[in-house]
């Protein structure tokens, strides 16, 4: 019997298959239709056995419930408008028995007639640093739940003097809405006539970088009029090395009712 010959665009396409299979990160296909055609050995290794056999069977029946209509509704858009796909993150049941979060890397596969019929996909395991990013998101959310709730005007910045944030009564104090100021230099955002510690000494940014001090300073608001505020500003140090990663401005009126930091 002659040994069979695969023609060079079958070859082609196996020697393809072979490289897919030794891909670290799982790699799939569907066709046009969401069905699953292709998966390579780190996919099959994913899958969860209890949940059949993998090829031939819908993409979507390892989605979460809650995903599924607007993932498929978007998936079947997508093969319709033939434009590139992005990344997305879908939540998947595996073989640890729970569903963790993908990172989706796409693009489109096509026929000769440039038909798209149907997607490729490379899958990243994010659970646990979307876990991590959605925790420092809630953290973060709280601390300026914080910030807002005090009456002192806070403004931050890192430690090149570009402003970090602002809270409400820093807005109300100055005139200028958080996001007019956060991005900008310090100079910039905020202009500062005068600031002088108890001694007349002119307080500098250099100067906060390296220890507390406080004072009363002269701003100017949005709209042109100088402010005269008591001012306390401390270096931010980063807990882990103590070196110095910006400063905090907490600002009042004088005469107002404040509690003094330590």
């Amino acid at each position: 019997m002659n040994p069979t010959h695969l023609s060079l665009d079958a070859a082609a396409e196996a020697a393809a298959m072979l490289s897919i299979d030794d891909l670290p990160l799982p790699y799939l296909e569907i066709d046009a239709r969401g069905i699953i055609t292709r998966a390579n050995r780190a996919t099959l290794a994913l899958h969860h056995p209890e949940q059949g056999e993998l090829i031939g069977r819908s993409a979507w029946d390892l989605v979460a419930i809650d995903e599924k209509d607007t993932s498929f509704t978007a998936f079947l858009a997508l093969v319709v408008s033939g434009e590139g796909p992005s990344v997305v993150y879908r939540s998947i049941f595996d073989r640890s028995g729970k569903f963790r979060t993908y990172e989706m890397h796409r693009s489109l596969i096509r026929d000769g007639l440039n038909k798209v019929t149907g997607v490729r996909m490379i899958f990243m395991d994010v659970t646990e640093a979307k876990s991590a990013l959605e925790e420092t998101r809630r953290a973060c959310r709280w601390l300026e739940s914080v910030l807002d709730a005090m009456n002192e005007a806070i403004v931050a910045t890192d430690a090149t003097g570009v402003i970090m944030g602002v809270n409400s009564a820093a807005e109300e104090l100055l005139g200028w809405k958080s996001a007019e100021l956060v991005g900008k230099v310090l100079e910039e955002g905020i202009q500062m006539r005068s600031f002088q510690a108890g001694d007349r000494t002119q307080v500098t940014f250099a100067m906060v970088l390296t220890s507390r001090c406080n004072g009363l300073a002269t701003l100017v608001d949005r709209h042109g009029r100088d402010v005269i505020v008591r001012v306390w500003a401390s270096p931010i140090l980063d807990k882990k090395n103590r070196s110095v990663a910006g400063v905090v401005l907490l600002m009042y009126r004088p005469g107002a009712p404040m509690i003094v930091p330590g």
